[in-house]
């Protein structure tokens, strides 16, 4: 903490065994929780608050103000969870009056060169390698690994135990325990890697294959998959989470693959 060439601003809150290495800037107006690790050369501005237990890499600028034109200075936050790692050069920008603020849960992996844009909700457990990139208003589950080079279109959302490919464009919302790839983005199977890897059953995951059969392999449109997956298969938490997200989706879910002619 006692680092000399470091500049911490009087009004900063940083417990006691965080470790603050030089050439980093923290501003007025941030909270630090304990064990955290700030490497060199990391800009951490207003609203920052971050949990126990974090690594932040150098180059890292965390709670800038959003790049948004209608931001008017008001007073918002960046709130990032316990025990996340945020790697070499990613930028967090905080919040606007659409959310009030931007969300990093806990046990996160944000890799280098990543960009988590304003009013962004990201859950637990998730992992967004190098150079992915997030606009506004996106809400993002648990347990989400976006690949290398992902780009995520504003106001999208991506659901629990879900895999985007590298390089994917996402521009429709991403359903729970799918894998997503290709151009246009689109449905190549579940994440039953993802899925084992997390404890579930082979019995579950059968079931979870079962239910996006239904929605992306047998030419029905969304209401007629749903209308069926209600009435012919039993519900369960994981059922009934995927037809939650299908429901509440205001951009419509991101389409079954199809094969160029």
């Amino acid at each position: 903490m006692n680092q000399p060439l470091a500049y911490v601003h009087p009004g900063a809150k940083i417990a006691k065994n965080v470790v603050i290495e030089p050439f980093t800037t923290i501003h007025n107006d941030v909270i630090i929780g304990e064990g955290t690790w700030i490497g060199s050369n990391v800009t951490i501005m207003e609203g920052a608050r971050i949990g126990k237990n974090c690594s932040i890499f150098p180059g890292a600028v965390i709670s800038a103000i959003p790049q948004d034109k209608k931001f008017d200075d008001e007073d918002t936050l960046t709130v990032i969870g316990n025990n996340t790692t945020i790697r070499e050069c990613v930028t967090i920008n905080r919040g606007t009056t659409d959310r009030m603020k931007t969300v990093v849960g806990n046990n996160c992996w944000i890799m280098a060169y990543c960009h988590i844009a304003h009013d962004c909700i990201v859950g637990d457990n998730c992992i967004f390698s190098n150079n992915s990139t997030l606009a506004g208003h996106i809400s993002v589950g648990d347990y989400v690994i976006l690949a290398g080079m992902a780009a995520i279109q504003q106001f999208c959302s991506i659901g629990n135990h879900a895999f985007v490919t590298g390089g994917s464009m996402v521009r429709k919302d991403v359903p729970p325990f799918v894998k997503a790839g290709r151009e246009p983005l689109s449905y190549v199977g579940i994440n039953s890697i993802g899925l084992r890897r997390r404890g579930f059953s082979t019995e579950k995951i059968r079931e979870i294959q079962d239910i996006y059969r239904i929605l992306y392999q047998k030419n029905y449109n969304n209401s007629q998959a749903v209308a069926i997956i209600e009435a012919e298969m039993e519900a369960t938490a994981e059922r009934d989470e995927i037809l939650q997200f299908i429901k509440n989706s205001q951009r419509g879910i991101m389409k079954g693959y199809v094969g160029s002619n």
